[in-house]
């Protein structure tokens, strides 16, 4: 039976990445362990781990995590109260697949989109 799931992402920076997560976006950093290279943050009940890749270039980065929430608005509200990068296409709407979704970057262009079904 399978149980979780824990996407890795890639990162530059260490401290930037987690001021984002943690300061931004209002997750926890998860453990009490400080791995050289290694991020674990948590919110409510999903995690998202990082890998430390100091060599990657951000326009080529195609690192994306589907999160599912029951406030999609409110998720939204927070991404733009805290001047977060949304891409062009990334606005809140409702998908033809019954989904209102809108969609982040982080600072290594790593996509977040939150959806929310709407039946």
């Amino acid at each position: 039976m399978l149980t979780d799931v824990n996407p890795k992402l890639p990162m530059r920076n260490k401290a930037i990445t987690r001021d984002f997560y943690i300061n931004k976006l209002d997750f926890e950093e998860f453990g009490s362990a400080d791995y050289d290279g290694y991020l674990m943050a948590q919110r409510d009940n999903i995690q998202i781990h990082f890998f430390e890749f100091k060599e990657l270039d951000p326009k080529e980065n195609c690192g994306q995590v589907y999160i599912r929430t029951d406030n999609i608005d409110e998720w939204y509200q927070l991404a733009l109260d805290q001047k977060i990068s949304l891409p062009e296409a990334g606005h809140l709407q409702i998908k033809p697949w019954r989904q209102k979704e809108f969609s982040l970057l982080d600072p290594d262009n790593n996509l977040l989109t939150f959806g929310k079904s709407v039946f």
